[in-house]
């Protein structure tokens, strides 16, 4: 088995919350103070802060202090344990797949064989 990051299962936990990938999404687009990050969602300014810190403790988002002003913007922390991830399984997938398409082309052709 691969070794992965020991970031890898709270990154995962951080992004498997849909109101923290949205804030991901929007940081995307730009910086963003907390309260524009909190107008789509029905919360309170704390509570998309939660989600704020746990995307800072994994490295996805920073905030700045501007004043009264707290600025969010993409970490430089990427997705890439995530990406290695996955790629094995699908790598793995994609293995069993083609055997499975090779048995069963094999089945086939001996089918047709015995047909003649």
């Amino acid at each position: 088995m691969v070794q992965y990051s020991s970031n890898l299962d709270h990154t995962l936990a951080a992004v498997a919350d849909p109101t923290r990938r949205e804030i991901l999404e929007r940081l995307a687009r730009g910086p963003a103070s907390v309260s524009e990050l909190a107008e789509p969602f029905q919360m309170s300014l704390p509570g998309v802060m939660k989600h704020v810190r746990i995307l800072e403790g994994v490295g996805l988002v920073e905030t700045h202090k501007n004043g009264r002003v707290r600025e969010c913007r993409l970490g430089p922390a990427r997705l890439d344990d995530v990406q290695r991830w996955v790629e094995d399984y699908r790598r793995q997938w994609e293995r069993r797949l083609d055997r499975l398409e090779a048995f069963l082309r094999n089945q086939q052709d001996e089918a047709a064989g015995t047909a003649e």
